[in-house]
């Protein structure tokens, strides 16, 4: 099995050879096992001129404890698209894992790289095969954007998918949101963007719109400038996906909380 895969889908190759593996099929107790595990929030994502940001702040919870201060949500899922994770946090980093794999599997099989949409259906899938867990309380959420290569105008190439917990795939148009801050982040992105943003403003925006999260809500942690932990901000245009380092992103949040510290409201 494993010198003639037979298939482009690292997934479907793993529920023939070790189905064990998957998250959705390993078997669960009875009952609801939401306060088990760590959850993660919030995630922004922001088209921009010429590509699109995702942000993600640093906090995990469990029940009203701080579970963890430095988690990273989001990641790169190929050369030219990010996903970021929101819900039970050990589940979901090991279905971007996956999801990672699965492209990378694609790529050498078929000798081509999925597209945009079809990366996207591929995630959808995933979410899909978690649904009894999440059913019991072990829901992953997570949120899709990437330069699309096939756009025929690349500064519309930055494209963002969100999904529900079916694996529902639907496509957003200029910004969103997921995790348990996302209402207070879209409404702040929602009075600030404005379409065809350049990635620098627009990682400005994401940063403020994931403290005006952390502003409202306890499970979302904002600039810990005492900890020198920020969040994690990552772009993806024609060059390629790129992870805004340590400094460039302690620039940008202590500039955030200096603004504030003389306009609370933004």
């Amino acid at each position: 099995m494993f010198t003639n895969a037979g298939t482009s889908s690292f997934t479907s190759f793993l529920s023939k050879v070790a189905p064990e593996l998957l998250p959705g099929r390993r078997p669960l107790p009875p009952g609801m096992a939401a306060d088990l595990a760590p959850h993660a929030t919030t995630i922004v994502a922001i088209a921009a001129a010429g590509g699109v940001v995702m942000a993600g702040d640093r906090r995990a919870t469990m029940g009203n404890l701080i579970a963890q201060r430095d988690i990273e949500k989001v990641h790169p899922a190929d050369a030219y698209s990010l996903v970021g994770i929101a819900g039970t946090a050990g589940v979901g980093i090991e279905l971007m894992r996956l999801f990672q794999v699965e492209l990378e599997h694609y790529e050498k099989i078929e000798g081509a790289m999925l597209s945009l949409d079809g990366k996207a259906n591929r995630l959808a899938s995933m979410i899909r095969g978690n649904l009894g867990a999440a059913m019991q309380g072990l829901a992953v959420i997570p949120l899709f954007a990437g330069f699309d290569l096939a756009a025929k105008d690349p500064a519309r190439a930055g494209r963002i998918f969100s999904f529900d917990v079916t694996g529902g795939p639907y496509e957003e148009t200029g910004y969103d949101a997921i995790g348990s801050g996302s209402l207070f982040a879209k409404s702040a992105l929602k009075k600030r963007f404005r379409a065809g943003l350049s990635v620098d403003d627009a990682v400005r925006l994401a940063v403020e719109a994931l403290y005006d999260a952390a502003d409202d809500d306890t499970a979302t942690g904002g600039p810990d400038l005492s900890r020198r932990i920020f969040p994690v901000v990552m772009t993806a245009t024609a060059e390629g996906t790129y992870r805004l380092t340590d400094a460039e992103t302690a620039a940008i949040g202590e500039s955030v909380v200096a603004g504030r510290m003389e306009n609370p409201g933004g």
